[in-house]
């Protein structure tokens, strides 16, 4: 049985023991062929059994994984301090994944601590996002870790890409003829990639009120998310083929009509009322800071400059304190040139392929006649249950990790890429070129903010 030393930096903090941990019981629950040795530093001055409390209680429901697992050390120290990492990259065993469960500022400072030193043959790097501020910091932290270890063992940790319905994205558009010969401009009129959230700012000021819902969700998962649904057909699913398909997409893409005034749109939101929760204007939440004004809802529409999409609108929406939680993929396609008369109706479109992310769903809405008149056209939605997919989102992020595949990592291009997307919108909201509108929370977005291009 293959065994790998899981290494995390953060092991007393809040990722760890809420996601990561549950997320690896719940693999090594389906996997038993897997066997990893687990090892956690973090600043807390925990002795050996809290350590093995905490991994012990995460396990919870699939105790028996536990069997798969040989709980090491924990170690109390502060990673940004060179002599600190050091010593922690002097015990590291071959073939260790070192993640950093760590807030992106302290990564980077431990990034800069490990300057120098030699990591044995096989270690991995896996971090968070954002990766980098802007653009100019991206590079430089890509910089660094390069310096450390081969591209192919940084893995930069984006979980919407593991998540289940993109990966059967990927079946569906690669696999069928109905689809992939008209998965271009010439047929399809515009995408929305959404992800709607009803909770609001639980208690992460710290971090989100200096990112906001633009840098949050869209600079990151949602580019990548399009990038997946724009690629060219990849030779393989093998890491280099599939991100150089995402980054060729990157590349090409920019703000629609390079107007970002125009083509984007933020919010926040205000008190209201969410189910039986009562909750206060953003403004009002604990460690925001107003003179930021930061969004909680942005909405930016980009155009992919390639023979395939060009003229396509890619619009990217997300937001928090929404009526519901709202996450999916809806393609809409041209209507039809021409619609015999006889027929009663006149479709908007010729169709929507939308891929809802939990419940995995996939709804084809299709124009149809039939009923009480035959000849009058209506809308009817076939539906095909995806299956409950993972339940834990980083559940296929530790799959590949602990395997050594960074196929569904970020790669630096592609990181870099991100930043240089929004960096015009950015600009126009500094400037105050695109107003911060508000709107109740537990609601729909602010008036006039309409979702017709959703489902």
């Amino acid at each position: 049985m293959p065994t790998t030393t899981l290494f995390i930096l953060g092991a007393s903090g809040d990722l760890t023991s809420r996601l990561l941990l549950p997320s690896l019981a719940a693999l090594l629950g389906k996997t038993p062929k897997k066997r990893v040795v687990l090892r956690g530093a973090g600043t807390e001055p925990w002795e050996a059994d809290r350590w093995q409390q905490t991994v012990q209680t995460a396990f919870g429901d699939v105790a028996d994984a536990l069997k798969q697992v040989d709980i090491a050390d924990y170690v109390q120290a502060d990673v940004t301090d060179a002599s600190a990492v050091a010593a922690l990259v002097e015990g590291l065993d071959e073939n260790t994944v070192l993640y950093f469960a760590l807030p992106p500022a302290v990564t980077a400072a431990a990034i800069d601590a490990m300057e120098g030193l030699t990591l044995p043959e096989g270690t991995v790097l896996a971090m968070e996002k954002p990766f980098g501020e802007d653009e100019a910091s991206a590079r430089d932290l890509n910089a660094k870790l390069l310096a450390l270890v081969p591209e192919q063992r940084i893995f930069r940790v984006d979980h919407f890409l593991g998540r289940s319905t993109l990966l059967n994205l990927l079946g569906v558009r690669l696999a069928n003829r109905i689809w992939e010969p008209v998965w271009s401009a010439e047929h399809i009129e515009k995408v929305l990639i959404r992800f709607d959230e009803s909770v609001a700012l639980e208690g992460r000021a710290r971090y989100y009120d200096k990112a906001g819902a633009m840098i949050d969700m869209i600079q990151s998962h949602l580019l990548q998310v399009m990038a997946l649904v724009a690629m060219d057909p990849p030779s393989t699913l093998h890491e280099r083929d599939l991100r150089d398909a995402k980054a060729a997409v990157l590349r090409a893409t920019h703000v629609m009509g390079d107007d970002p005034a125009a083509a984007s749109r933020r919010a926040q939101y205000t008190a209201g009322r969410i189910g039986e929760r009562e909750l206060p204007s953003y403004r009002d939440e604990e460690g925001v800071d107003n003179a930021r004004e930061t969004e909680t809802l942005a909405e930016v529409t980009f155009e992919i400059a390639s023979d395939r999409w060009a003229g396509v609108p890619f619009v990217l929406r997300s937001g928090k304190a929404l009526t519901r939680k709202h996450s999916e993929i809806v393609v809409t396609f041209k209507p039809v040139r021409h619609v015999p008369p006889g027929l009663d109706g006149t479709p908007a479109d010729g169709g929507r392929l939308t891929f809802s992310l939990g419940p995995d769903e996939m709804h084809l809405r299709l124009h149809v006649t039939g009923g009480d008149d035959p000849f009058a056209l209506r809308h009817e939605d076939l539906v095909a249950d995806l299956g409950e997919g993972q339940q834990r989102s980083y559940e296929e992020v530790l799959d590949e990790l602990l395997d050594g595949d960074v196929a569904l990592s970020v790669r630096a291009d592609e990181a870099e890429e991100c930043w240089r997307i929004i960096q015009p919108v950015r600009d126009a909201w500094a400037r105050g070129a695109t107003p911060l509108e508000e709107y109740p929370a537990g609601s729909t977005g602010p008036d006039g903010w309409a979702t017709s291009h959703g489902s």
